[in-house]
């Protein structure tokens, strides 16, 4: 099974880096691996990013319908590097979880691959760090690489000159012997992750980044967290916002998308829920917001979705 995985992972990074010359979304062919096609994708028309996408409006619509989005497959978890040029998302194949990758090079879109595929054990719950050098995921993964699933922790591989690594499990400070959710980054490194390590339902927890290693992490208050469920905490690069899921009395469906805005104190306002202009009868997780701040992502009802960002500005408090 490890040398499964390492195969694996060899092919996929050179996916992850090969530039990919494609006619359409539909069909690609591979050429020669180029490290500098790393530096020159971000000097790309804006019109092509976003899998050439037309920009929504402040009504959410599905993203890239039968591309990304599909009828037959559960996507969510879905993340892009700062130039918008390179797309990661989490999918659902018949109780099996895997991460997709897509690549704007040369003018067009690569068909989405498989770069970590179910073998063992699952992967989702994609998200790059802030340099972009590693691809942190969830996974139920032997901390050996070979036995039996365990629980959830967060792991991560990183970008090579010969591909992607192993995955390198992120540590004892982060992951307990309970779950370990959904991963976002602050600028400056500090991690926003979820756990239900405390033995009831999950709450929402951050790990300031010091010197190059993560401190223990400090669960967030009561703004935050409640006795019921929060996870899928997304927070933005200077930190003035989180956008989390949560599953509470006043919610519209299983799990509902909620909001909150830093104080210049450093606190957090009371999170809100952000309405049925976001949230319906059926389950609302994984929020992403772009690094240019343009557009919210999230995944509703088994597909992604996507709404300009404009959006966040009415739960402000005046």
């Amino acid at each position: 099974m490890q040398k499964k995985v390492s195969l694996l992972l060899l092919l996929a990074g050179v996916l992850f880096y090969q530039n990919i010359n494609a006619s359409s979304i539909h069909a690609c062919s591979h050429v020669g691996l180029h490290e500098h096609d790393l530096d020159s994708i971000g000097i790309t028309n804006d019109e092509l990013k976003y899998l050439q996408q037309t920009p929504p409006s402040l009504t959410p619509e599905k993203f890239a319908p039968n591309v990304v989005s599909t009828k037959d497959e559960y996507e969510f978890g879905s993340v892009f590097n700062r130039e918008a040029t390179e797309f990661f998302y989490g999918v659902n194949v018949d109780g099996k979880d895997e991460i997709r990758y897509s690549k704007l090079t040369g003018g067009s879109w690569s068909q989405p691959k498989t770069l970590l595929e179910y073998s063992a054990y699952v992967y989702n719950d994609p998200f790059l760090s802030p340099d972009e050098n590693r691809l942190y995921f969830i996974s139920r993964r032997a901390m050996d690489g070979t036995g039996e699933p365990k629980d959830y922790d967060i792991w991560y591989v990183e970008r090579q000159e010969d591909g992607l690594s192993e995955p390198i499990n992120a540590g004892s400070q982060i992951n307990s012997n309970q779950n370990e959710y959904y991963i976002s980054f602050t600028r400056n490194g500090d991690m926003y992750f979820s756990s239900n390590k405390r033995g009831n339902d999950f709450d929402i927890y951050t790990s300031r980044f010091v010197d190059g290693e993560f401190q223990e992490p400090t669960r967030l208050g009561d703004a935050i967290n409640t006795p019921a469920y929060e996870a899928d905490v997304f927070v933005d690069l200077d930190e003035s916002y989180l956008i989390f899921c949560a599953r509470r009395e006043e919610g519209f469906g299983r799990g509902d998308l909620y909001i909150s805005f830093k104080n210049p104190d450093g606190s957090w306002t009371p999170s809100k829920n952000m309405g049925e202009q976001i949230n319906t009868e059926g389950h609302e997780l994984c929020p992403f917001v772009s690094n240019d701040g343009k557009y919210l992502f999230y995944t509703s009802n088994q597909d992604i979705y996507w709404v300009d960002a404009k959006i966040l500005e009415q739960y402000r408090d005046e």
